[in-house]
Order: C-alpha cells, then sequence, then structure tokens
C-alpha cells in the first residue's frame, strides 16, 4: 500500500505513516508534523481537527493564515471564507463578542464572509460539520460566479 501526506501529497514510508495517524490522527511526512508541533498554542486541537477533515475532502484550506489584521482560524481564500472555530467565551463573554463582530466586520469589508463555528460541534459532530460547511464552500462559489456573471453582463 502507499501512503501519502494529507498536506502536501508526498510518499512517505509506513513507519512515518503509522506514527503520524498514532500521534496526529493523520497521515504527515515529517515536515508536517513539525509544522503541526510548531502551530501557535492558540491554535486549538478542534481548528486542527476540522482543518484535516476538510483537507480529507479536498477543500483547499490554509490554517492560522494571517490576514494583515488578525491570524484566522481557517481560511479558504479560493472561496473567500474563514472559519473561526469558537469556545463558550466567545458567546458569554461581551467584550469577547465584540471584538469578533469587529473582526467579521473587518474580513467582510476586504470580501471575505466569516463562519463561526462553535467547537463543540467539531467535538461531538465533525464529520458532519465538515460536510455541511463544503456544502456552504461549494454553493457560496457558485453564487460568486453567478453573480460575477451578472455583473460583467449588467455593466
Amino acid at each position: 500500500m502507499r501512503y501519502n501526506c494529507l498536506e502536501c501529497q508526498t510518499y512517505i514510508d509506513y513507519e512515518v505513516y503509522n506514527y503520524s495517524v498514532n500521534n496526529l490522527g493523520v497521515p504527515l511526512c515529517r515536515n508536517h508534523q513539525n509544522w503541526i508541533r510548531s502551530l501557535p498554542q492558540s491554535t486549538t486541537d478542534d481548528a486542527i481537527a476540522l482543518y484535516f477533515a476538510l483537507k480529507i475532502r479536498g477543500v483547499p484550506a490554509e490554517l492560522e493564515k494571517f490576514d494583515g489584521f488578525k491570524h484566522i482560524d481557517i481560511a479558504i481564500p479560493e472561496v473567500r471564507v474563514n472559519l473561526e472555530i469558537d469556545g463558550g467565551h466567545h458567546v458569554f463573554n461581551s467584550h469577547q463578542a465584540l471584538a469578533d463582530l469587529k473582526r467579521t466586520f473587518h474580513s467582510f469589508r476586504r470580501g471575505f464572509l466569516t463562519l463561526r463555528i462553535p467547537n463543540a460541534l467539531v467535538r461531538e459532530h465533525l464529520d458532519e460539520a465538515a460536510d455541511y460547511i463544503v456544502g456552504f464552500l461549494m454553493e457560496n462559489q457558485s453564487r460568486q460566479r453567478s453573480f460575477n456573471g451578472y455583473y460583467r453582463r449588467r455593466y
């Protein structure tokens, strides 16, 4: 059997594959195992789990992308969507909620839609959540194409 790194698709031997799957949950080459370990401590396990669930589904996602203003948990620049994986404090702390709203507004002004995903959803329904996010991304991409085509025809 042939094993490939989920992140870069390079061949990895069985020992690297086995170590990565047992310790990180996904097959990664040594370089990408090191990359995961070097992520900032603020990167949550929930964001990493959702990121890889999306990668498995073919989504060209980026983890911990800096947009010049803030770090985004998961960015999908191709369809101009950001995903923020939020804990309870994002809902129950009004200062945090206002900061989140400002960050969402900043991204929206730059043409990016932000989906806020509760970390409980990732923990308890990862596959179903990932499937719905993929459906959302596909619908968003379709709408963008339709709108751009309409805009070109009309003006």
